[in-house]
């Protein structure tokens, strides 16, 4: 069975290889992407993602997709991926001081010939962040670390100094779950087989 990650981030790379999930091959989905409004939204991107890598596949052989998306949420507004470094500042002064949702869809599909089976799952976490001076925020744009990252921070970089408190699994912030992950793996494939898995 081919294990594939649905994803070019490197976040989940890491996980997926701190778990002893060995050999997986990384295809980054190429379909779009719905603007997150509701937290429903996370989980549909998270299976847009896997269902654009899926299409990709050989209809023989055996596959097993993960895919992953996460969103910020502070105010009643979701902050994705900066568009530029003006936004992330703006994204970075909203956090500052507050304490914002993250949320994580992971979505694993198994092909088996022509047959899918799929299970998803949608996690959040709360963080607060410090108060951020002028001098941070321009300090941490200067590193471009916010620029590819929902919400304008990753939490296991540079962003790691702003946060004050989580409540939640701190993998949830950073992109997937290990426990969830698990979770939906065994739901798909059994206990047995999953531990073999990750046994490598």
């Amino acid at each position: 069975m081919e294990v594939i990650l649905a994803s070019s981030s490197p976040r989940r790379r890491q996980i997926l290889n701190l778990i002893g999930l060995k050999g997986f091959k990384v295809v980054p989905p190429k379909g779009r992407e719905v603007k997150v409004r509701k937290p429903s939204d996370v989980r549909k991107n998270a299976l847009l993602k896997g269902e654009s890598v899926l299409k990709e596949l050989s209809k023989v052989g055996k596959y097993l997709v993960i895919a992953s998306d996460t969103a910020v949420l502070i105010n009643g507004r979701f902050l994705g991926k900066p568009s530029s470094p003006q936004e992330a500042r703006e994204m970075l002064e909203t956090l500052s001081g507050n304490w914002h949702t993250v949320y994580t869809s992971i979505g694993v599909f198994l092909k088996e010939g022509s047959r899918v089976r799929k299970k998803l799952v949608l996690d959040r976490a709360r963080v607060k962040f410090k108060k951020l001076s002028d001098g941070e925020i321009d300090w941490y744009i200067s590193t471009s670390e916010p620029l590819d990252k929902a919400g304008a921070y990753g939490i296991q970089g540079y962003g790691a100094i702003f946060v004050e408190k989580i409540v939640g699994d701190y993998f949830t912030v950073m992109g997937m779950s290990p426990n969830k992950l698990y979770g939906l793996l065994v739901e798909l494939l059994g206990e047995e087989r999953v531990l073999k898995l990750l046994n490598g």
